[in-house]
Formats: structure tokens, C-alpha cells, sequence
């Protein structure tokens, strides 16, 4: 019996798509042996050091999340899934932030125990970004791989032959994988504001606080905020929770959540054109906190529905009303600059 096939979609910009990606695991690999050097010798296998930084954690969760939903796809077949796993490691975690986020630790005013961490965390996450794609993109990580330092007793000849990712308990780190995306949340809303004034100049920011938690984790990675925070960042101040009773004078905002918000010193000129914009953004943020709190206020809903899910609802309510009170502090403000200028 002869079944037809079914057709295949074939859109030329996916190929390319996927050539960019090519060349993205190519420059992030070649970055890496840059800062490795000639003479560095990495650990007999992967495993932490205690030194790590934040970053350093979080991108070791995130391999060891990645290879656990790998092989778990791939014992599924259910290869879509896997290949989108990986995919989104090397893209979304491993190059965009991970690596971005090392060119800080690697400074040569750094300490020599944080550059030496930052490269066996680098040798780790990149090794195993390149044994885990291997079977979808064979060539290039065969090439790649060649090329990196082996461990000490290492004789294997072919990335074929290699040692595959295996999920590690040791290398698990939800802790670290809380604080760092609340680190990404905040150089996100950094961006956002330097984008969204047009900011072409070296820009000094404040970031409030508003709780100790989020108070300690961002005051102490600053430097990585900064790092990520886009190439107009200038210098950061950090207000602890006891100042958040006034917002910062003559500023815009971008919330992060319930924990912290983003401010921009702007000037009069700029303030009273950015008022409308603020006030879109405030009707948008109250609508938001209208239907979190229709779902969660509907009959039966809490007894429905898993714990899980009500404590996502939730915190998106928190969210919403945190990032309408900022908006409503700016609006405040702006209408202040309007009436004085």
C-alpha cells in the first residue's frame, strides 16, 4: 500500500535562522578558548569548586536542568522537544547571558581566584553545550570540540566517543537560579527604560529595593547588573527597603515585580513629554491587576486549582499592583516637574 507524505513547510528565513545560530555557537566557542589560554588546564570533571559566583551557579543549574530534559526527551523520542532544550541553553542562557555576564568576572583587575572559577565554569558549561547538541548539529560540534583543552586523563579521540551530560544533583542550585533571574529581571527593566528615553550617553541609575532579600542579592551583583544592563549603564545606586517611602525626585521608572524598580533621571523636557506614555502604561498595569484578581477571586477557584498554579496566579496579582504603584509614583512625579517648570 502507498501512503502519501504529508508537505513540509520550507521557509528559507528558518535556514537562516538557523545559520546565525551556527555562528553564534562558533563565536561563543572561540570567545571561550580566548580567555582560557594556552595554558589552562581544567578539572578532571565537571563539578563546582565552592567558589563560584552567582552567575556561575545559575549557569550550572541551568546545564544540569538542560541535560536532564534532554535525556529525558531523547529517551521519549521526543526529539522536538530536545532539540529545543538544547536550543534555548546555548541561546537564551549560555551565550546572551552567561558569557556576557563572564567578561566581568574576567576583568584584569579581577582577583585570580574569581578568573580562574569564571574559566573552569566557562570549560564546563561550554563542553557540555557542545556533547549535548552533537547529535542534532554533528559537524560543527565535532570541529568546535577539537579544539577545546582535555581533562587530565582524557584520551578521547572524537566528540562521538565523549562522555555524555548526565544530570548531577551536586550541580543543582534552585537558591541561585531564584536570585540570578531576579539579577536578569533587573538589567531587563534597565534596558528597557535606556531604550525606551533614547538614552545614547553613559547613564547613571538607581535601583530601590523592597525587601531584604532582593536588597542584598542586587547590592551585591552590581557589577553583573551593570554588565548586563546594556552599554549606556553609568554608575548604580542601590536604596535599601527603608527608602522606599518616596520614589527617587525628577525620575522615571520601570517596575521589576514586587521587588524592586528601575529608575532614570531624566530632564524637565523630557519629563513632561513622557506624562501620556505613563499614564498608557498605568491603564495597562490596572487592567492587569483587574483580571488577576477576577481568576482569583471567581467562585471555587482556590479549592480548583493546585497549589502551584494558585501561587503563580498570585504572584502575578503582586506583580501587577507593584508595577501600578510605580507608575502611579511617576505619573506624581512627572506631574510635580509639569508644575514647577
Amino acid at each position: 500500500m502507498f501512503v502519501l507524505g504529508g508537505d513540509i513547510n520550507f521557509d528559507i528565513q528558518v535556514i537562516h535562522g538557523y545559520r546565525r545560530f551556527c555562528n553564534k555557537i562558533y563565536q561563543a566557542t572561540k570567545y571561550v578558548l580566548g580567555k582560557l589560554g594556552d595554558d589552562f588546564k581544567p578539572q578532571p570533571k565537571p563539578a563546582k569548586t565552592g567558589r563560584e559566583t552567582l552567575a556561575e551557579r545559575w549557569i550550572l543549574h541551568k546545564f544540569n536542568k538542560a541535560a536532564k530534559e534532554f535525556n529525558e526527551a531523547l529517551e521519549a523520542r521526543e526529539f522536538s522537544v530536545a532539540a529545543s532544550t538544547v536550543y534555548q541553553y546555548w541561546y537564551s542562557q549560555l551565550c546572551d547571558v552567561f558569557i556576557e555576564n563572564s567578561k566581568s568576572l574576567l576583568q584584569p583587575d579581577a582577583p585570580a581566584e574569581v578568573q580562574q572559577s569564571a574559566k573552569e565554569t566557562l570549560y564546563t558549561a561550554l563542553e557540555g553545550a557542545l556533547t549535548m547538541i552533537h547529535p542534532i548539529m554533528p559537524f560543527i560540534t565535532e570541529h568546535l570540540w577539537q579544539r577545546l583543552p582535555r581533562r587530565p586523563g582524557d584520551t578521547t579521540i572524537s566528540i562521538m566517543k565523549a562522555k555524555f551530560p548526565e544530570y548531577d544533583p551536586a550541580l543543582d542550585d534552585p537558591a541561585a537560579e531564584t536570585a540570578y533571574e531576579l539579577i536578569l529581571d533587573t538589567s531587563k527593566a534597565m534596558r528597557s527604560i535606556l531604550v525606551q528615553y533614547e538614552v545614547k550617553t553613559k547613564t547613571d541609575l538607581i535601583i530601590q529595593t523592597y525587601d531584604p532579600t532582593s536588597h542584598r542579592t542586587i547590592a551585591d551583583e552590581v557589577t553583573s547588573i551593570k554588565s548586563l544592563g546594556g552599554k549606556y549603564a553609568g554608575e548604580i545606586t542601590v536604596l535599601s527597603p527603608e527608602d522606599s517611602k518616596t520614589a527617587p525626585p525628577g525620575c522615571v521608572v520601570s517596575a521589576v515585580g514586587a521587588k524592586a524598580a528601575v529608575y532614570l533621571p531624566v530632564s524637565k523636557e523630557i519629563a513632561l513629554e513622557q506624562e501620556a506614555r505613563a499614564r498608557a502604561n498605568l491603564a495597562k498595569a490596572q487592567e492587569a491587576v483587574r483580571k488577576q484578581q477576577s481568576i482569583i477571586n471567581s467562585a471555587g477557584w482556590r479549592e480548583k486549582v493546585k497549589p502551584e498554579v494558585r501561587e503563580a496566579e498570585e504572584k502575578k496579582l503582586r506583580d501587577a499592583e507593584s508595577e501600578a504603584a510605580r507608575f502611579e509614583e511617576q505619573i506624581r512625579e512627572l506631574e510635580r516637574l509639569r508644575i514647577s517648570a
